[in-house]
Parts: C-alpha cells; sequence; structure tokens
C-alpha cells in the first residue's frame, strides 16, 4: 500500500482520536507476553518464541522510509518520533512493519521531512541512521521490527521484484546487508522480501508476477526461495515473511479474447496464496516462513465480493480461499502484513470487524500488522489523526480486543517515575513539546501489581496560571491547582502490567507536576 493506491485485481492501477483504549487480554498456558523472548521460529501455523511459547504479532505499518522522503512520515509533525512510539505501543501495538526503498539504503541517501525543533536528535542522520533509533527504542519498549522492502526505487512500486534500476541482485545483496546488519539485535525478526508483486500484461501475454509457472524471471514464489535462501544464509534466526499475487498467471484477464480459459480469479496485490499449498516456497533453514497477505476494503477497490447477497457472510470463504487454508491447514503461520480502511462507509465496518473475528482471538490467532499507522495514507487514512498524535478511535475500538500489547521492554529512559504510592500503580512524566505560552506534556499511569485496577483514577499538581488546554485518553478535570484523570468508559480498567499515556496540551510556563497520585 502506498499514500495513495488503487486495488490489487484486474484492470487495477496503482497511482502511486482522541483516546487509547487499554488492552486487557488473558494469556494462556505456553503463550508469550508480549513479543516473546529472543529470535522467532515456526511450528505448524504458529509463530514460537525462543522457549517455544506462541507469539502472535499485532503490529502497524509506520510508512515513509520507502518515499522520496527516506525515512518515517509524520517527523514533520509537533509529536516527537519517541512519543509516536510510546503512544503505538501503549495502545498495544507490540510490532512495527518498516516499508523501505532501496533507494533509502545508498550511501549518502539524505533523510527530509524533519522537523528539527522537535527531534533535534535525528538532524543531520541518514535514513539508516534514523532506522537503527527507532529499532533501539522499539526494542526498549518491548515490541519487533519488520523491514518491508516496498519499492525498488522511491519512484513507486513494481509488479516484479526487480526493475532496471534495482535488478534482483541489488535487491538480494541489499537484504543481505539489513539481515547481517541487525544479525545481532532480535528486535528485528525478519524480511518482507517484497511489496506486493502483482499481474501485469493481459492474458495469454502476462509479463507480471506468477505464482509456480516456472518462469525464472516472473515466478514470484522461486524468487522468493533466492531470496529467502540468501538472507538465511546471513542471519539463519530472521523469519521470511512472503506475500502472495494478485493473478497466478501474472496476466490480468483479457475480457475482450471470448476465451474463458485466460481468465482466472485474481485478488488483491500481494493477497492471493491460493497456489502456495500446491507451489510451497521452500527455505534451506526449517521453520522460517510465514506468508504475508494483503487484505482491503471498499475504500481501496470496490470488489465483487463485497455486492453479494450474502455479505459479510461471504467473506470467510473468500479469505479461506485465497490465504486462510494455509492456516487452517496448519502448513504456516499467516502475518497479514496489510489491511486498512478508512471506515467512511457501513460495509467497511461490518468487513473490518468480521476480518478482525476472522483472524481469531488471543495469541493463537493470525498475526497482523494494520495499515497503517500514517494519516496521509490516501486510501486509508490512519489510526493517528492529522495531528500526528490524537487517535481515530472508530478504528482503535474494532482493532483493539485483538492487540496484545509488547511486554518484556522498558519505559521510555527520559521518562522517570515521579510518585511511587503503596498500591499498585506509577506515575511517570515528560514534556513532549514547548513552544511560546504553552507546552504539551504526556502523564504514564502504569499498573505494576498483579491485579487488575478498576475505574482508575491519577492526579498531579501544576503551578497556578497553567490551565488545560486539551487533552486525550482520559477524562481530565482541572481545580484550582490539582488535575484529576480517570479513565474513560472503553478503558476504565487497567490489566496488571498495562499503561495509558495521558496526553495534554497547556496554557502557561511549562512546568513539570508534582504531588502526583495514582489509584
Amino acid at each position: 500500500m502506498q499514500t495513495s493506491k488503487a486495488a490489487l485485481t484486474a484492470l487495477a492501477t496503482v497511482v502511486a482520536g482522541a483516546a487509547v483504549a487499554v488492552a486487557l487480554t488473558t494469556t494462556p498456558a505456553g503463550a508469550a507476553t508480549g513479543t516473546g523472548t529472543g529470535y522467532l521460529h515456526t511450528s505448524g501455523n504458529k509463530i514460537l518464541d525462543s522457549t517455544g511459547a506462541t507469539v502472535r504479532l499485532t503490529g502497524i505499518n509506520w510508512f515513509g522510509m520507502e518515499t522520496d522522503n527516506k525515512t518515517f512520515h509524520g517527523l514533520w509533525s509537533s509529536n516527537p518520533w519517541k512519543s509516536q512510539i510510546d503512544k503505538m505501543a501503549s495502545l498495544g501495538y507490540n510490532t512495527l512493519r518498516v516499508p523501505y526503498s532501496n533507494d533509502a539504503l545508498k550511501p549518502g541517501a539524505t533523510a527530509t521531512g524533519i522537523n528539527d525543533y522537535v527531534n533535534p536528535d535525528l538532524v543531520g542522520l541518514s535514513p539508516m541512521q534514523i532506522l537503527d533509533k527507532v529499532v533501539d527504542y522499539a526494542g526498549v519498549k518491548g515490541m519487533r521490527i519488520i523491514l518491508d522492502r516496498h519499492r525498488p526505487t522511491a519512484a513507486g512500486q513494481s509488479p516484479l521484484w526487480y526493475v532496471s534500476a534495482t535488478p534482483e541482485s541489488t535487491w538480494i545483496n541489499d537484504w543481505k546487508t539489513l539481515a547481517q546488519h541487525y544479525a545481532n539485535n532480535p528486535t528485528v525478526i525478519g524480511a518482507d522480501l517484497h511489496n506486493e508483486p502483482h499481474a501485469e500484461g493481459t492474458n495469454p501475454n502476462a509479463t507480471g508476477a506468477c505464482w509456480g509457472c516456472g518462469d525464472q524471471a516472473r515466478d514470484w514464489r522461486l524468487a522468493a526461495e533466492r531470496a529467502g535462501n540468501a538472507v538465511l544464509g546471513v542471519n539463519p534466526n530472521w523469519l521470511i515473511f512472503v506475500e502472495g499475487v494478485s493473478c497466478p498467471s501474472g496476466g490480468l484477464s483479457n475480457v475482450w479474447d471470448n476465451d474463458p480459459g485466460n481468465d482466472e480469479d485474481c485478488g488483491w496485490w500481494g493477497g492471493n496464496l491460493s497456489k502456495a499449498g500446491q507451489y510451497p516456497v521452500r527455505l534451506n533453514v526449517a521453520n522460517r516462513l510465514v506468508y504475508s497477505p494483503h487484505e482491503y476494503a471498499t475504500s481501496v477497490y470496490h470488489q465483487t465480493w463485497f455486492d453479494a447477497p450474502d455479505y459479510p457472510a461471504n467473506m470467510p470463504a473468500i479469505w479461506d480461499k485465497y490465504w486462510g487454508y494455509l492456516y487452517r491447514q496448519n502448513i504456516a503461520p499467516i502475518m497479514m502484513g496489510e489491511f486498512g480502511t478508512t471506515l467512511a462507509s457501513n460495509v467497511d465496518k461490518v468487513w473490518l470487524q468480521e476480518l478482525m473475528k476472522y483472524t481469531g482471538t488471543g495469541v493463537n490467532g493470525m498475526s497482523f500488522t494494520y495499515w497503517s499507522w500514517n494519516p496521509n495514507s490516501g486510501d486509508t487514512g490512519g489510526i493517528a489523526n492529522d495531528d500526528w498524535t490524537t487517535i481515530n478511535q472508530a478504528k482503535q475500538d474494532i482493532l483493539q480486543p485483538y492487540l496484545i500489547p509488547p511486554a518484556g521492554g522498558g519505559g521510555d529512559p527520559t521518562t522517570s517515575p515521579t510518585a511511587t504510592p503503596p498500591g499498585q500503580c506509577t506515575v511517570g512524566y515528560k514534556q513532549t513539546n514547548a513552544w511560546q505560552g504553552g507546552f504539551q506534556g504526556e502523564v504514564t499511569v502504569r499498573n505494576t501489581g498483579t491485579s487488575p485496577i478498576n475505574a482508575w483514577t491519577a492526579t498531579w499538581t501544576l503551578p497556578s496560571g497553567v490551565t488545560l488546554n486539551n487533552a486525550w485518553n482520559a477524562v481530565v478535570a482541572v481545580s484550582g491547582a490539582t488535575w484529576t484523570a480517570k479513565g474513560p468508559d472503553w478503558a476504565r480498567n487497567l490489566a496488571p502490567g498495562a499503561s495509558v499515556a495521558i496526553g495534554f496540551t497547556a496554557n502557561g510556563t511549562a512546568a513539570t507536576p508534582a504531588n502526583t497520585t495514582c489509584s
């Protein structure tokens, strides 16, 4: 997916909140909290950590490194990059899928679109150096990183995994370089080899990516084997994420030739893994393969199945056919690398609700990374609103029951608990922005106990003259110098180990809260 993209079917073309819900999940025996321990591997349709515990990746895409900016979008906003990762983690996203183009990896590549006032620690850094900082901080939060080769160049996507400016040899060598670079860092768990291989040309003269056709220049399954095995030769600990195609033949249906034999059932770009059972990806290191389909709503393209009289009851069979059978038959894990919607229509809302039900609940469900964190995705919008700070709560509410928050990482090293009252919770604070006449802060309330905190409340004081302008992720009231935050209806309770980051903007001179309490 790009910031603006049409659908991935026949005749498709490419053009290129205010609240945090605290995830309440139960962890069954043999399951890992968050993203587990050490490197990951597979067994049947499950992803396991180094101890053998089941892990479910419930992540989000943060794009930009694949564009001309060559780094994460939103670094131009007033919300610092660490605060954005803090928010993702607090919402329950335990994995970041990071799209990039090979242009961002070239010597001398320059990152642009960075607010140097808000992100002074990124000034002058290369795209790879910024990625390293994001990887390091995500690791502190207990999150995992999946690298996604999204485009061969910043100019746009391609149906095949190579273009003249980026031949297959460059694609593979760059992957080997990344695998070596992160070889000793288990925060980075694997390679999504190429984003959305798809059909091009009309049958029988197909020129796009096929699956199982045997043509070395077009067979995506064979290319994924070549690249995946090259990566594993450098870093055998990585997972190899392989997307589908759109049409297994690699060509669009020719509706004008009156030959139904040349026509086939096509799906989303990257979303059709219907031939993977017959022609599986074969890797030299066992238990490293994860299939990674993409799935979208009507806001991307109006597929015929959205008009079926039995919609949405027809959707599970469609998902089974294209990719779900791999999971249901215990062939391999599924990590749905992209799915998203503007949620502008009820059809889309129902689609997202039913898709999430289809993935299953709890740690044994299918893994996923939602598209996207970015609000500037033209076809879907984002979880973040246009300010890159507040949240699209309508989307988050649908995803929330399926999210498993990261665990095992620490908090922001710049955030120190300002009080540890008797009981089960702590309160931390950091200033995230400032300007003449005002500032922005974030109060983090964390349940450090072993039982839930019901109807949590946090209080703090600020000097006289500081007034509340706006707040999110809690119901905040001010009486004199005392500020009180309470959990809203959708997040009244804090599970053990869970936290909520209460953001606010205030008028007046920036100050650190005092007399903090929580209960």
